[in-house]
């Protein structure tokens, strides 16, 4: 369900990047209460009358007991994005966007430990809101930062995090490695990729102590980041992941089945309401309950948000590809929606487990 929540500020961070805060209503501060790690769905109608959906992920501390909820996210210029240039161009104060509520199972709830993130560009914008609630919440609690990006002018949220490493200089860790530019101190330029994360990872802190990793960015980035912490015997359950940015050709494109029906049908639950449809040659499930159900959860259709997670009752499918949901989750039978296609005749999914 979306909710009309008018801007309150909007901050210019970079030349291609902006933050977006929006006001919550009194009647919607819980609706609107999330968890560090957590995105929100936003939608608009285009030039042509078509929906746009997207996501970006919420870059403010989480509130407390009794706070009232701070609602920003980071919005970067995407070439050829609809709703990014129309952030970046248009969206001013006193503006309306319809969004839903906080979702997302990139999650890090304030605990004592030590944890860690490595991210990319954009990345930062879920880890800032981790590192902020978790360093202000928990006393005990250690957090180190690495963070790529291209140049220093394109880095986002440039002065939050400086801020977090004067507040909390024993508690907080940040590594910084820009790719295009040189810095005057701190690591060479280059990209953070398996080989070099393999060697750096261990000289920077205790690797088998960190008690969670938060990968978060391009698919290239997060992909070579898991395999060198893999590669230092961190557990895969230690590891979070999530895709910002997927480049075509960067990783496997079917999982599962790939052999289909000629004719399936597929029953879903939403909303504690179910149909039966068939499914037309060749659309995804998504798309299948879309025709009869408008209210069905989805934001990118790229395998890349996990905003229609779904539970899979019955019957087999294929998924085309699949950046949001984690091992523990397909193993426990959840399946994405809007990549997934009927292997058998049967098919049922359910979208409120």
């Amino acid at each position: 369900m979306f909710h009309p929540l008018r801007v309150s500020e909007v901050e210019r961070l970079t030349d291609d990047a902006v933050a977006v805060t929006f006001a919550v209503p009194p009647e919607l501060r819980e609706t609107f209460r999330h968890t560090p790690g957590q995105h929100l769905a936003v939608r608009r109608t285009g030039a042509g009358g078509e929906e746009i959906r997207r996501t970006y992920s919420i870059c403010s501390p989480a509130a407390g007991a009794g706070e009232d909820p701070v609602l920003r996210v980071g919005i970067r210029l995407v070439e050829g994005g609809e709703f990014s240039t129309y952030a970046l161009k248009e969206l001013a104060v006193g503006h309306t966007v319809e969004v839903m509520a906080p979702m997302g199972r990139f999650l890090l709830e304030p605990r004592p430990g030590h944890f860690a993130a490595i991210v990319g560009g954009s990345g930062i914008t879920p880890v800032l809101s981790m590192a902020s609630t978790l360093l202000v919440r928990e006393p005990a609690a250690r957090f180190c930062l690495i963070r790529s990006d291209r140049t220093a002018a394109s880095t986002m949220f440039l002065e939050e995090v400086a801020d977090l490493k004067d507040r909390y200089p024993d508690r907080f860790q940040l590594v910084t490695v820009l790719s295009r530019e040189e810095q005057q101190s701190g690591l060479p330029s280059g990209r953070l990729d398996q080989e070099r994360l393999a060697g750096l990872l261990p000289a920077l802190l205790p690797v088998g102590e960190v008690d969670g990793w938060f990968l978060c960015g391009p698919f290239g980035l997060v992909a070579g980041a898991d395999r060198a912490l893999r590669g230092l015997g961190v557990d895969r359950a230690r590891i979070h992941q999530e895709i910002f940015h997927v480049d075509d050709g960067s990783a496997p494109a079917t999982v599962g089945p790939a052999t289909a029906p000629a004719h399936a049908t597929l029953t879903a639950t939403l909303d504690g309401r179910s149909g039966t449809w068939p499914v037309a040659e060749g659309e995804s499930l998504l798309d299948t309950v879309l025709r009869s159900r408008s209210d069905a959860p989805y934001a990118c259709k790229g395998g890349v948000c996990g905003t229609c997670r779904a539970f899979l009752v019955a019957g087999e499918v294929r998924m085309d590809r699949n950046y949001a949901l984690e091992n523990e989750e397909t193993e426990a039978g959840y399946v994405l929606a809007c990549q997934s296609h009927p292997v058998t005749a049967d098919v049922e999914l359910d979208f409120d487990r």
